[in-house]
């Protein structure tokens, strides 16, 4: 692996004869890199000789044609064209400035290519110290069809990641967005090639700073933040960044949910929820290795239209109808993973994607989800292992959710970690680690998708109208529940301890009440093409009002509602509020008259029941531990 990185970094000299030069003075490079063939056929072409002279950038098309690749040469991280663009990062969100780009980058195997993104610089100005700090952020997967980049779903408003992105621009960082290889029209992406994608993350630093007026500083303390397909993304770019772009002043890296070894990761994949990235990532390093991985010659007509299909479809369209697909129906004469890779042009490409032959070059923050689905969790500690057997400096973190809900709740913490970052703040790390290596909670793969939310905080009010008072529930009330995705049923149970407050009838009064559930939580839960995320359900609650007095005085009840009250919870939203602490629900409900509370019934009935009582349920999950 190291070879092949190598031979990646001699194929960006100057000059064919250089690169020429190099690489026959060195060939155990090509052996020892397993790389033979890849070299044997490739004939390193012209548009890999980069000028010093470089065509100016242009305002680009206000078109789609923006996104059409031009053939100009120049160097890696030119600036090729720009046009100011909208983003719509959601209700709330900070105005910004925002710019398309298109911008020189380089492919996995040296080959110049052109790659798009967004610029995104809040408006307000930046009250820090310095030029205004710069996060590269490397996006999850959104599909192979040319509609779901990352830059033109920003424009709709319909970006599943625009919640983090939000998180960043309000924190007063430019955001820097790259689409990754492949969204230039007419193209198919390079779905994870590492090496390309960490070129394409690193070079967007350098583009955006030649944008006029947009205020990004070439010497700007920088930070690359991704998740899943964006973890990879910003690892690749971490190992490499010294070495492909020396003058970045990258500050620091945090990468979640890391697919760092490919095999492991594709057979946790294959036949499983997580089926459709499998697809997507056979095609993308089809598209990236053609000659190591002849595609079209190794699928059977089934395969074949699934190749036309999933080039056509985002992320959350692919998601459900492929999923828990074995590749093996898929191949000709239905080979089975094991010998796909058994093939050494497809088992070498597969390696060549494997993380920890090198190192980050700036601090990482690392974090993985106990109960990930789709990324398994052991080979993210064995990379982490691996980092830190290199001396690098590694903060891990494992959060007890699954991947959506980690990729949103990690976002406070990964920016407090990176605001430290470009504050000089030390940071050590925990490579060493006495406690326990943690195992993997995931829902088995095979059948449904299934989310639970184990323990999940509730934070709780409960509007009393005739008083015009809000109970809040104790802090340690939880909930727990199972939604089926597949099935599109949420199940669950609310936990609320025996609580004291008091109410205001004209005297202040301490009232010990009881919440307990009178039934199962039941509805529907499921998420949309479009990464959208609908509940709606209903929740039975028991109300009994335990004592009632002053202070510790208290006079014991049997008081409590005549029939169970009930909860509606309904939310209709982005997938991201399943982690971020967004998921809420809210609205107005009913109180029976109260009962057995004697010669008080009526007063408390008075006070407690009737219609136009309010709520405002939100479910968080629990925090995440160090490791």
């Amino acid at each position: 692996m190291k070879g092949f990185k190598t031979v990646a970094h001699l194929l960006l000299s100057k000059t064919t004869k250089e690169r020429s030069d190099q690489l026959s003075e060195q060939p155990h490079l090509l052996k020892k890199s397993g790389l033979g063939l890849v070299m044997a056929t490739m004939v390193l072409p012209a548009t890999l000789v980069f000028p010093t002279l470089t065509d100016a950038a242009v305002v680009g098309a206000s078109d789609s044609s923006f996104y059409t690749a031009p053939t100009t040469t120049g160097n890696a991280g030119d600036l090729i064209s720009y046009r100011t663009a909208t983003v719509n990062l959601g209700a709330g969100a900070a105005a910004t400035q925002a710019w398309n780009v298109m911008y020189r980058s380089t492919d996995a195997l040296g080959a110049a290519n052109v790659v798009s993104g967004t610029v995104i610089v809040p408006t307000a100005a930046w009250t820090g110290s310095g030029a205004r700090p710069v996060i590269d952020y490397a996006v999850g997967t959104h599909g192979l069809a040319e509609d779901c980049a990352p830059s033109r779903q920003m424009a709709q408003g319909t970006d599943y990641e625009n919640a983090n992105i939000a998180a960043a621009i309000a924190a007063g960082y430019a955001v820097l967005v790259s689409d990754n290889p492949g969204y230039t029209n007419g193209s198919t992406p390079t779905y994870l090639s590492g090496i390309a994608q960490g070129h394409a993350i690193l070079d967007i630093a350098k583009a955006a700073t030649q944008i006029p007026n947009a205020g990004i500083s070439s010497t700007a303390k920088t930070a690359i933040w991704g998740y899943s397909q964006g973890g990879q993304t910003a690892s690749w770019a971490g190992e490499m960044q010294s070495s492909y772009a020396p003058n970045l002043n990258l500050v620091g890296i945090a990468a979640g949910g890391i697919p760092g070894n490919f095999l492991a990761t594709a057979n946790y994949l294959n036949g499983s929820t997580g089926s459709s990235f499998m697809l997507a990532g056979v095609i993308g390093l089809a598209t990236q290795y053609p000659t190591q991985i002849p595609i079209n010659s190794l699928t059977n007509a089934a395969g074949q239209a699934a190749i036309t299909q999933a080039k056509t479809q985002c992320v959350f369209q692919s998601l459900f109808p492929y999923m828990n697909k074995n590749i093996s129906q898929y191949t000709l004469n239905n080979q089975t993973l094991a010998q796909l890779v058994a093939i050494p042009s497809i088992g070498q490409t597969l390696n060549a994607q494997n993380l920890g032959t090198g190192k980050p070059s700036v601090p990482l923050y690392q974090y993985h989800g106990q109960a990930d689905e789709f990324i398994p969790l052991d080979q993210s500690i064995a990379l982490k292992k691996t980092y830190c057997s290199k001396f690098s400096n590694v903060t891990f973190a494992l959060y007890p959710g699954e991947h959506i809900a980690t990729q949103f709740q990690a976002a406070p913490y990964v920016l407090s970690w990176l605001t430290d970052r470009f504050n000089n703040k030390m940071t050590l790390g925990n490579c060493i680690e006495l406690a326990a290596t943690p195992t993997s909670t995931a829902n088995p793969g095979g059948g449904n998708f299934v989310v639970s939310l184990k323990n999940w905080g509730l934070s709780a009010t409960i509007g009393l109208k005739t008083l015009a008072q809000n109970v809040v529930l104790p802090s340690t009330s939880t909930l727990t529940a199972t939604t089926d995705m597949t099935a599109q049923t949420i199940t669950g149970n609310l936990s609320v301890p025996n609580f004291q407050t008091n109410l205001n009838i004209g005297l202040p009064v301490t009232v010990a009440l009881s919440v307990t559930p009178a039934g199962p939580i039941s509805g529907t839960a499921s998420i949309d093409t479009a990464g959208q995320l609908h509940v709606h359900g209903n929740a039975l609650v028991n109300i009994n009002v335990v004592s009632a007095g002053e202070g510790s005085l208290q006079i014991p009840f049997g008081c409590q509602l005549s029939s169970p009250a009930s909860f509606p919870i309904n939310f209709d939203g982005p997938i991201s509020s399943l982690g971020n602490g967004k998921l809420t629900f809210t609205g107005t409900t009913t109180f029976a008259p109260m009962t057995g509370c004697g010669v008080w019934n009526g007063l408390f009935t008075t006070l407690m029941s009737g219609a136009g009582q309010t709520y405002s349920f939100t479910a968080t999950p629990p925090a995440p531990v160090a490791w």
